[in-house]
């Protein structure tokens, strides 16, 4: 059996990338003393357009991209450094976060000059937000089942389809949409699909919301009827937008944020198990802490092949399952080391329970979000020669 060259080398962290980190530390220590932000159950995963182009304005959006498009042309260890620390802190940065992540990286790579002069200067000034519209009712996790499709007309494109479970598309400026140009093929499944740039208010979008179990709204159902789309909306290849996604997925499953999602619970429950926890409570805080800094460690390895210009399409996909599973034993931990009498007298205002409550409603949805535990596993399979 051949297996493939799967790695996660060591990336060493220079002097000058630990004084990066003391600068993020500073200025979100300044921010919540000037009340700025605070932490919050949520974490991360909070709207706040004013935060986010305080963050811009520090030159931490679009690190890594040219000059030329409002980049500041940094390493993506640094541009790893600033995310982690941001997401640590629990810092309201999803607004600009996904654009960032990975729509910039994407238009770098295949979009047009006119679209990146368009749109990376105001991602990078933290003024453009975006959504991604890629699962369909009905499809699952078939990406290649999508039935949104994209009709070639004079002038552009009419679009008419659905879109669901689209993360924040009622707060977003724009869509990345992923539609059907061509029929679906069963020789090969992933072709005939297109990329487009979708402003969100182009006539024929709708936008309904989804309130999930906990009570918030961030997703929601994207409606496409007959909507026209110019024709420079399309994004790099027509008919070629599967091997496009698949490197973009690269940028979204490899990050801190898909095991950062309850480090503010894992850190209010150091503070309740105390500086001398029994020792069953310190074996089972020891292993998260563990666990936490081996994701730590795979994370940076994948910044530093990005930085190198790799590919590390399985070593993302590893490091998203493995998060996912860690995001969800945080609060399982935690209720051992926490039971319910325990938590009953701190009251329920505190914020440890807050904190445990949203991750246990939000834990089954790490499964999902950037890949399914069953998607990924068959691209760590695949990847590994074993299919």
């Amino acid at each position: 059996m051949k297996l493939s060259n799967f790695s996660l080398p060591v990336s060493a962290l220079s002097p000058g990338l630990d004084a990066l980190r003391r600068e993020v530390r500073e200025f979100l220590a300044a921010e919540r003393a000037a009340g700025g932000y605070a932490r919050t159950a949520a974490g991360w995963d909070r709207y706040d357009p004013a935060f986010s182009r305080k963050v811009a304005a520090r030159g931490w959006i679009g690190m890594t991209w040219p000059a030329r498009y409002g980049g500041r042309e940094r390493s993506f260890l640094e541009r790893y450094v600033v995310a982690e620390e941001l997401l640590s802190a629990g810092a309201p940065v999803r607004a600009h976060w996904l654009a960032d992540r990975q729509i910039g990286p994407l238009l770098l790579a295949v979009g047009t000059e006119a679209q990146k002069r368009t749109w990376l200067p105001r991602i990078a000034a933290g003024e453009c937000y975006f959504c991604v519209g890629l699962s369909e009712p009905d499809s699952g996790s078939d990406l290649s089942s999508i039935r949104t499709r994209a009709v070639k007309v004079e002038g552009g494109w009419r679009v008419t389809g659905t879109k669901v479970w689209t993360s924040y598309a009622h707060m977003a400026h724009m869509m990345n949409l992923f539609a059907r140009t061509s029929p679906r093929s069963e020789e090969n499944r992933h072709a005939g699909v297109t990329q487009f740039l979708v402003d969100l208010k182009t006539p024929g979008v709708t936008i309904r919301p989804i309130h999930n179990l906990a009570g918030d709204h961030d997703f929601n159902e994207v409606i496409f009827d007959d909507v026209l789309l110019p024709e420079d909306a399309v994004i790099g290849k027509l008919d070629g937008a599967w091997s496009q996604v698949t490197g973009e997925l690269a940028h979204e499953r490899s990050g801190s944020e898909r095991w950062l999602n309850a480090y503010g619970l894992l850190v209010s429950l150091i503070d309740q198990a105390g500086p001398q926890p029994g020792a069953a409570d310190a074996a089972h805080v020891g292993r998260l802490v563990a666990q936490l800094w081996t994701l730590h460690r795979m994370s940076f390895s994948i910044a530093g092949m990005l930085q190198r210009g790799e590919a590390p399409d399985v070593e993302a996909a590893l490091v998203k399952d493995l998060g996912t599973h860690f995001d969800q034993e945080v609060p399982a931990v935690a209720r051992r080391v926490m039971p319910e009498a325990a938590r009953a007298r701190l009251g329920e205002g505190h914020p440890f329970n807050a904190m445990l409550e949203r991750a246990q409603c939000y834990a089954p949805s790490h499964t999902i979000r950037g890949g399914t535990q069953e998607i990924l596993r068959g691209i760590i399979a695949r990847g590994l020669g074993l299919r």
